[in-house]
């Protein structure tokens, strides 16, 4: 038996631009990308931490170091620019499988600079 568990999560990401005649999707800087394993089409979840609202769509790469975070296509409906987001990308494993792995989460500041990367506490503490 599988279970979905969380892979990365990007906390606190800042919309810096929207496109909604953009075919969809959410367009990441690659190095937030990279510092979380996320890969080009990967499907994401987003949580608007300012709306409450949700959406899946999945990640394109911005340039590296741009800072972007671009909410595009229909998803402009559910963020805009300086709303702050949560996106996560799960993954299926195993009980096995599961006991080894660690998220990969940061935390963003001013800019959508990364403050501070680190494993969830919560599953940290589930694991202990």
């Amino acid at each position: 038996m599988q279970i979905e568990i969380l892979k990365s999560k990007i906390f606190r990401a800042t919309v810096t631009e929207t496109r909604p005649d953009y075919e969809g999707s959410i367009t990441i800087d690659t190095e937030l990308m990279k510092a979380v394993g996320l890969e080009k089409n990967e499907k994401v979840l987003v949580a608007n931490f300012t709306s409450g609202e949700r959406f899946e769509t999945y990640a394109i790469p911005a340039p590296a170091g741009s800072r972007t975070i671009c909410i595009n296509g229909a998803a402009t409906h559910l963020a805009r620019v300086g709303h702050e987001v949560i996106i996560m990308s799960f993954c299926s494993l195993t009980k096995k499988e599961y006991k080894k792995h660690r998220p990969k989460i940061v935390h963003l500041g001013k800019d959508n600079r990364i403050i501070s990367p680190r494993a969830s506490h919560a599953e940290e503490a589930v694991r202990s």
